[in-house]
């Protein structure tokens, strides 16, 4: 079958890719409108059976269990009036499956996908091909399945690293930056093989509407090189600059024209979102580091390319400011769609400032703008991050407190320690350039701030990793005394 079957949460922005979007859930998601979902049809009898679901409950260790249960259920009569009109839609074009599931990629929308993509078009009682198992098979499908964003992680734990180390507080900060260094080693090589073995699902999500997240990479790396510019480690500093700036270089302009000589894009304005502020972050991300480095090593080069990146980035954020601006007063926003991803726009306005305050402590010889225009630049900037977020702390409320969307972790809550973290330091750092007291014991109060978040959202990472797990193995030790 030569189409694209996709498997997606329903609470995602529509892509440009995603062709025929089927809810196939038994029960409509209770926080999303029937205009914001943007079907094209709902196959609700898809849905597996309430005691098979309830026997699954989502633990990745039944999973395969639930698969082959699932497609054995899809031969039963009841399934297959709304499985024959699913084959046929894939006749269409693309298809994308819809559900509300918190991991899609271990739903029956994700077996379904696979049903209906396999070689030859099998039948619902063909036996399914076996499922990866054992330790090697889990790590591949992590990878296969690796957000875009996923070095927000880094992102985040990089620049609180930095500003616990403003606040004199040098062996938390080190032991965040071995573990930001971790989260390189170890999601680096992963984004290589999702690229080298999963290269059509790469390459889709590079020309989709969340393509701008693989900046993550290189911003992450500039935010590691400007935190080890601070201990003297100019070498280490150079080498995860110059592998930043070259993602930035590729990336920068690739995802761009990917998205502009696409033919299958999302007309409307619904495929912006906050993941393209990401565009003018990472040209910061570049400015910072070098103009770090260049204050040590007093090279004009690097001294230049700081400022370079800095007109850049401001020019990035004004146009992209006016994009998503548009884009939420234009259109409706479904509150499940209204992720932590909106903070990077304060996180984006904070970096700017913090290159801004880099460039003024160059030397006055190797800047080609004048330095109250740096420094003017910087303050209403860093006034116009302050003013952002208390609106981004109403809009959280209104997303879960008033529309009642879940408060469960996922990958977005990075976007928040990023922009806080970032915050934080850039007000320390304007008011010790400027000379403003009452920025710097500012500064320093939120960078406490930002470590407490980071202490918080790193928790509710590893347990929600350890969740899973823990459920399988109380299940199954609840099946074993019933047998």
């Amino acid at each position: 079958m030569g189409k694209q079957v996709t498997c997606r949460r329903v609470y995602e922005q529509r892509s440009s890719e995603d062709g025929r979007r089927v809810l196939v859930d038994g029960v409509w998601p209770p926080d999303i409108s029937r205009e914001d979902g943007r079907l094209d049809e709902w196959l609700g009898d898809l849905a597996p059976s309430t005691e098979l679901l309830r026997w699954y409950g989502h633990a990745p260790l039944r999973f395969a269990e639930f698969r082959r249960r699932y497609l054995a259920e899809l031969d039963e009569p009841r399934h297959r009036s709304a499985a024959d009109r699913l084959r046929g839609l894939t006749d269409d074009g693309n298809l994308t499956l819809l559900t509300a599931a918190q991991d899609a990629d271990r739903s029956h929308a994700a077996v379904l996908a696979e049903w209906l993509t396999g070689a030859g078009g099998p039948e619902p009682d063909a036996p399914p091909p076996p499922a990866p198992t054992g330790y090697r098979g889990a790590v591949a499908a992590r990878a296969a399945n690796l957000n875009a964003g996923a070095f927000a992680f880094v992102m985040g734990t990089g620049i609180v690293s930095t500003g616990l180390n403003i606040n004199g507080a040098h062996a938390a900060s080190v032991t965040l930056l071995v573990v930001g260094l971790a989260g390189c080693a170890v999601l680096l090589p992963a984004y290589v093989w999702r690229l080298l073995c999963r290269r059509q699902r790469f390459v889709a999500d590079l020309v989709g509407p969340r393509a701008f997240a693989f900046l993550t990479v290189s911003i992450a790396s500039d935010v590691i090189a400007a935190r080890v510019v601070a201990d003297g480690r100019t070498a280490v500093a150079g080498a995860f600059l110059a592998f930043g700036a070259v993602v930035w270089l590729l990336l920068g302009y690739g995802i761009p024209l990917g998205l502009i000589a696409s033919t299958r894009r999302d007309p409307s304005f619904d495929q912006v979102n906050g993941t393209w502020f990401l565009w003018a972050v990472g040209s910061q991300s570049v400015a910072v580091a070098a103009a770090g480095l260049a204050r040590l090593t007093s090279s004009h080069l690097l001294q230049v390319l700081a400022l370079v990146c800095w007109g850049i980035g401001l020019m990035q954020y004004v146009l992209t400011a006016a994009i998503v601006l548009a884009r939420l007063l234009a259109r409706p926003v479904a509150p499940g769609n209204l992720m932590t991803s909106s903070w990077i726009c304060m996180g984006a306005a904070a970096i700017s400032v913090l290159a801004g305050t880099r460039l003024l402590e160059l030397p006055s010889s190797g800047t080609l703008v004048p330095r109250s225009f740096v420094e003017g630049s910087s303050i209403v900037l860093w006034s116009f991050s302050s003013w952002l977020i208390p609106l981004l702390l109403a809009l959280g409320v209104w997303r879960h407190v008033l529309r009642k969307v879940p408060f469960r972790y996922e990958l977005g809550w990075w976007n928040l320690v990023f922009p806080i973290g970032m915050y934080g330091v850039t007000t320390h750092e304007l008011g010790r350039t400027t000379g403003t007291s009452w920025m710097t014991t500012l500064g320093r109060w939120e960078i406490w701030v930002a470590g407490a978040v980071w202490v918080i959202v790193i928790a509710a990472m590893v347990t929600a990793a350890l969740r899973p797990h823990l459920t399988a193995g109380r299940t199954a030790g609840s099946d074993r005394r019933v047998a």
